[in-house]
């Protein structure tokens, strides 16, 4: 028998947010329905979808819990002086303490013995939809003559390395990937997919695509965004083969939506500022100049400079927010067929 009782999906969400704050001690923000800000439709209508690949035990994760499940350090000490609770909405202010040297370092160490639940974070629903997770930021710079750079960046509590000559490298706590589109007069031109240390650049018209969404295929543990599926070595930066020394895989495992919860912010150029397109989103974490993890370990064994335990990455901000061409630098290679 019915109740009567109509539960709208706003209702749902705030409601799964509340639980999963409940748990973990820290209040998440639901997110404005992205299509109700002033952000250009056609940034919303191009947005990339995401394939995470099957076996893959670390999924996107909720930017403010990052930051609730860490401590900022500096040279493996606690920061003094940082305030107490650190949040999306004052993260910023550990720059005065220690700038690009603060590392958000996890509680339980990035070797726990056993690994903590929340580096797993969470698996996509039915509608791609990452639940009681913030997991994505979407960026838009207007270059002011019809051009428009869209930069869709993701978030993963934890990346898993490679294998190299048997042994694991590259483990790190925090993760940030993204695409670029390049929009002109609102028409995607070419993207933008990141890779570990480089990338590639493709054709809108090039990659593959669910109705006129363009398709992203995310890493095994190292979440690098490929356009196609299947295997590809990175030992050489820029260059993907299908075999080699230095292995990601991808496959059509579980199709992530990065728009349907994501905080979403115009930037300034001129200024280096990021401007919210609701009011809710928290903006000074964009301006947080250190890294999104633990610092390497020392005292790890190495293989040409490598080793299993690296250093968190550093936020979208230093990812080439202000670039000329679509690739973030050097040689720009716009390709145009999706073969290795």
């Amino acid at each position: 028998m019915r109740s009567g009782i109509s539960i709208s999906l706003p209702f749902l969400s705030t409601v799964v947010a509340a639980l999963f704050s409940s748990v973990t001690g820290s209040p998440i923000k639901v997110p404005r329905d992205l299509s109700t800000t002033s952000i250009p439709s056609y940034v919303l209508d191009y947005a990339p979808l995401v394939w995470l690949y099957s076996d893959d035990e670390y999924r996107p994760s909720d930017i403010g819990q990052q930051v609730a499940h860490t401590i900022p350090e500096v040279n493996w000490k606690e920061v003094e002086g940082a305030l107490s609770p650190l949040t999306l909405d004052n993260l910023d202010s550990l720059n005065d303490l220690g700038n690009t040297s603060v590392y958000l370092t996890s509680k339980e160490g990035i070797n726990a013995t056993i690994q903590p639940a929340w580096f797993n974070g969470v698996t996509p629903d039915d509608q791609g939809k990452t639940n009681g997770a913030v997991s994505s930021a979407i960026i838009v710079r207007d270059h002011g003559d019809g051009t428009v750079d869209a930069f869709y960046f993701y978030f993963y509590a934890y990346n898993r390395g490679n294998v190299v000559l048997g042994m694991m490298f590259g483990d790190h706590v925090g993760d940030w990937e993204h695409n670029m589109i390049r929009f002109v007069n609102g028409v995607p031109d070419a993207i933008w997919y990141s890779q570990h240390s480089d990338g590639e650049a493709f054709s809108y018209t090039a990659t593959e695509k669910n109705g006129q969404r363009p398709i992203a295929y995310s890493g095994n543990g190292t979440h690098a965004v490929y356009a196609i599926s299947g295997n590809h070595d990175h030992t050489i930066p820029g260059l993907n083969f299908n075999n080699g020394l230095i292995v990601d895989h991808t496959d059509q495992g579980v199709l992530w939506d990065p728009t349907l919860s994501a905080y979403a912010y115009s930037y300034n150029a001129d200024t280096a500022q990021f401007q919210p397109y609701d009011a809710s989103y928290p903006v000074s974490w964009l301006q947080f100049n250190g890294q999104w993890g633990d610092d390497k370990l020392p005292g790890q064994k190495e293989i040409f400079g490598q080793s299993k335990y690296s250093a968190g990455p550093n936020g979208p901000k230093f990812k080439k927010l202000v670039r000329k061409d679509v690739c973030p630098s050097g040689l720009c290679i716009v390709r145009t067929d999706l073969g290795p």
